[in-house]
């Protein structure tokens, strides 16, 4: 009998992020290598360059609440790792330094690498296709996965297993999953095996995801070492028919997904914290050319010299921007930071900033004081409802982020929870 087991807690700010997670974790200790020495592998979603709170990436404070239970634990030998976007790895964007993770690193002391750069595990894919993840994500002795819960136009949603993806090495072997999307997913989930899956839905996104859906609060973490099981949850969890998410759907048939997990997820009470999903509908153009069965056919034509040289131009990548056939803007205009301004004439003490900030600071004491103890990470400053905190500096790639989000953004306190 298979022993299935999946954990949700809702928490919001840094402190009840650790205390839950702390609890939770209990039931899990027989995961973690008695060696404190031992490598251990943290391996967020950092599809883009676009701030968690859009509901794009991994939180910063689910980040940094699994980094400090790591360290009481006295782990030191501790990696964050992703492969991110190959557009972002294509144009050379530091996504890893944009999002503040190598900020956050820095100020645990621990490492944190682009997995593009990885040396090579060879893996294959559909139709004897070889591809190569990256030798941590197969080697490290405490392997936690940390994606992000989201739609995705293409596969329907991204959570465990899609996340994946970010352990192949550059945009040669993440172009080749896209010859057979679902079934290449599955091909990477059965070599890269992680111990746990933590799933971030503090912000997740609905809609056109991954990159141009709508930010959704749930304040809510999924737990489980079953990545099938947790993504079957967490399909229940947004009110998705799972048939419609690809590889669960060829996950079943290929008999990775069962009855026992059907069975095990309806017996969770998902209520309180159940909020439906909308779908991920990509226009006429993009469903059409994104289509399965037609997808290899298009690959053909996007991998030639000429196609890439083109995707590589400013005005192209603003064609295929406004057309919806390219979710992402990869903008090469870095942002300025010079710091943050509390305005106490706006300021309602609110207590916003303090919970969505990744060190969990004493906001907004702490920026009225002007202490200096900061990763730049912008949370306080996008989630502030009155905007009684003032950015100074240049924008940069951020300025797009600003322009699609930041009223919902500062909205996101009004929902559900």
């Amino acid at each position: 009998m298979m022993n299935l087991k999946l954990d949700l807690v809702q928490c919001r700010s840094l402190r009840e992020i650790v205390n839950e997670l702390s609890t939770v974790l209990e039931s899990y200790t027989h995961l973690f290598p008695k060696d404190r020495a031992a490598e251990i592998l943290l391996k967020p979603n950092l599809n883009a360059n676009m701030n968690a709170l859009t509901g794009n990436t991994t939180d910063l404070r689910l980040l940094s609440a699994v980094v400090q239970l790591l360290k009481d634990k006295g782990y030191e030998n501790i990696v964050i790792g992703e492969g991110t976007n190959s557009g972002f790895y294509r144009n050379r964007i530091g996504v890893t330094a944009r999002l503040k993770v190598d900020r956050l690193a820095h100020y645990y002391g621990i490492r944190a690498i682009d997995l593009n750069y990885s040396d090579p595990y060879e893996i294959q894919f559909e139709d004897g296709v070889q591809a190569q993840v990256a030798k941590e994500c197969v080697e490290a002795d405490l392997f936690i996965n940390l994606p992000k819960l989201k739609t995705h136009f293409e596969a329907g949603m991204s959570v465990c297993l899609k996340s994946l993806m970010g352990c192949l090495i550059g945009q040669e072997n993440k172009k080749k999953t896209h010859l057979s999307l679902a079934a290449n997913i599955l091909r990477i989930n059965q070599v890269v095996k992680p111990h746990l899956h933590i799933v971030d839905g503090l912000i997740a996104m609905e809609g056109l995801g991954p990159t141009r859906g709508t930010p959704i609060r749930l304040d809510t973490l999924i737990v489980g070492t079953d990545p099938y099981l947790v993504d079957l949850g967490c399909a229940h969890l947004a009110g998705f028919d799972y048939r419609s998410v690809a590889t669960l759907r060829l996950a079943e048939r290929k008999g990775l997904l069962g009855p026992e997990h059907h069975e095990f997820v309806e017996t969770l009470d998902l209520e309180p914290m159940k909020q439906p999903f909308k779908p991920p509908k990509a226009n006429w153009l993009a469903g059409f050319i994104h289509h399965p069965s037609r997808q290899r056919y298009f690959l053909v034509i996007r991998n030639t010299a000429l196609f890439s040289y083109l995707a590589s131009t400013e005005w192209f990548g603003k064609l295929l921007f406004l057309t919806g056939l390219r979710q992402d803007v990869f903008s090469k205009e870095e942002m300025v930071y010079e710091g943050l301004t509390l305005l106490p004439e706006h300021c309602d003490s609110c207590g916003l900033c303090q919970l969505y900030c990744p060190l969990g600071r004493d906001l907004p004491h702490q920026l009225a004081e002007g202490a200096n103890e900061c990763i730049e990470c912008l949370y306080c400053f996008m989630i502030c409802p009155r905007r009684a905190i003032r950015f100074e500096g240049t924008f940069g790639f951020l300025r797009e982020q600003m322009r699609q989000y930041d009223e919902i953004i500062r909205n996101l306190h009004d929902s559900k929870f």
